[in-house]
């Protein structure tokens, strides 16, 4: 029924456009002059029927869960859900969804039956009513816009407000969920912090992120400093993009500058496959190839090598990352003006001596862009610090040992069935908002670069 409304939805959309464009048209050729051309009435009026019955079918559709759910719960004999948390009660509810989609184990109660089918027949009819109202408010707004057809309507401007309307309300949507993240990070953070203290959290040199299960269990009082695990991460890091930035801005250079057509043609297609590649990928080549060659090299210098390492985990995400690099300072390479490079070209400035002196500087905040996004993959990846690097946090500033990742951490603290009321996940949200905090600051620093040299360049 949901995709009936939404092919009403469409279908009503595309005729509203060519009646009033035919209308329009029609008014034309009768020898009236139109303000708007007649597209911009076939467009007012697609767009008017569009936008608002799009946004009531999905609000409908993320209310019509839980006031169904809301009605089929409260329905229920009396003093069935009495005593219980909300836990148990979550559970009665997702048994009778599954008996209501058809997956019945064993002999549930008759009044699970009984809700089952009530929960059926509301979904059925919630259904319907979508259809019914998407289709008569469609025929509403096709008939309003209708007669909106004259030859002193102001379509176009009509058009332009509505599209207007649409920016603002995606610029509002991306900034309340901004806001939203960091509010949610900030929440569990701060109950994160009434359990553990702060001072410990941020200087703390441990993390063993345990708690007991049972009440005489004392070995499992957790650690949780995050210093071992931010070094890990800058480590891999600083591996990965001093890998990434010299190869991904010399090939940018070479292959912008100094490289025939032919071999352009090739190379660059080839070079920004590997952004396609899936990080698993990746980490089964750091996990089979690099990390054993690693420990052979070391082995050979009498030079002791971890099994897995960050070397191997860097130096595989630096390759990942050069097609960011290199296409970011390729896109910023070509958008610097042709009459800079032609000027030093004029006063005798060799090829080099033009890239060096004219075109890199031009570029920078495009390369830093670049270099900006490259540290935040690097900062956000996890498959292959898991594969390549593990999961146990050192301490350690040596490339050649086992360190881990806030995200790996993130993840780790996240799977399983514990609850959110302890250290142990709600260390996963300080672990987060402390990550958004650190790439806040890589940002900031990036942008002031950018506008430095942007003045410059003006």
């Amino acid at each position: 029924m949901t995709t009936l409304a939404f092919a009403i939805l469409l279908l009503a959309s595309l005729a509203a456009y060519v009646l009033n464009r035919r209308a329009a048209t029609g008014i034309r050729e009768g020898g009236a002059r139109l303000h708007s051309v007649s597209k911009y009435h076939g467009l007012f009026a697609l767009l008017l029927i569009l936008v608002p019955v799009l946004v009531m079918i999905l609000v409908w559709l993320v209310v019509q869960g839980p006031i169904i759910n809301a009605v089929v719960m409260g329905a229920l004999p009396d003093g069935t859900l009495i005593g219980l948390d909300t836990g148990p009660i979550d559970l009665i509810l997702a048994e009778i969804r599954s008996i209501a989609g058809g997956r019945i184990f064993g002999e549930p109660e008759p009044w699970k039956l009984a809700a089952a089918e009530r929960l059926t027949d509301l979904r059925q009819r919630a259904a319907l009513g979508l259809v019914v109202v998407t289709a008569l408010l469609c025929l509403v707004i096709m008939v309003l816009a209708r007669k909106k057809v004259s030859a002193g309507f102001r379509a176009r401007q009509g058009v332009e407000r509505i599209i207007s309307g649409l920016m603002i309300f995606c610029s509002v949507v991306a900034i309340l969920t901004t806001v939203g993240i960091v509010a949610s990070l900030a929440f569990e953070t701060y109950k994160f912090l009434r359990l553990v203290p702060l001072t410990e959290f941020l200087f703390g040199r441990n993390w063993e992120p345990q708690i007991p299960i049972r009440a005489d269990q004392i070995a499992a009082a957790g650690a949780f400093g995050w210093i071992p695990v931010i070094v890990g991460t800058i480590v891999i890091t600083i591996v990965a993009i001093v890998i990434a930035v010299p190869i991904g801005l010399l090939s940018a250079i070479y292959l912008f500058e100094f490289a025939p057509r032919r071999i352009r043609a090739v190379a660059k297609p080839l070079l920004e496959i590997l952004a396609g590649v899936p990080t698993v990928v990746y980490g089964f080549f750091a996990v089979l190839v690099v990390a054993p060659a690693i420990r052979s090299f070391g082995a050979s210098l009498g030079i002791p090598v971890a099994p897995n390492t960050a070397l191997a985990a860097g130096g595989v995400m630096g390759i990942m990352l050069v097609p960011f690099i290199s296409s970011f300072a390729d896109d910023a390479l070509s958008a610097v003006p042709q009459a800079m490079r032609d000027g030093a070209l004029a006063l005798g400035a060799t090829r080099a001596e033009t890239v060096l002196e004219v075109l890199v500087p031009a570029a920078i905040p495009g390369i830093v862009g670049g270099v900006l996004l490259a540290v935040s993959r690097a900062i956000g990846e996890t498959m292959i610090v898991v594969m390549a690097a593990g999961l146990m946090a050192n301490l350690t500033l040596n490339p050649l040992e086992s360190v881990t990742t806030v995200t790996v951490q993130i993840v780790t603290l996240l799977i399983g069935d514990t609850s959110f009321d302890n250290p142990k996940t709600l260390a996963a949200f300080a672990l987060g908002m402390m990550l958004f905090l650190v790439t806040l600051v890589i940002n900031v620093f990036a942008l002031g670069i950018v506008r430095k040299y942007r003045e410059a360049y003006d």
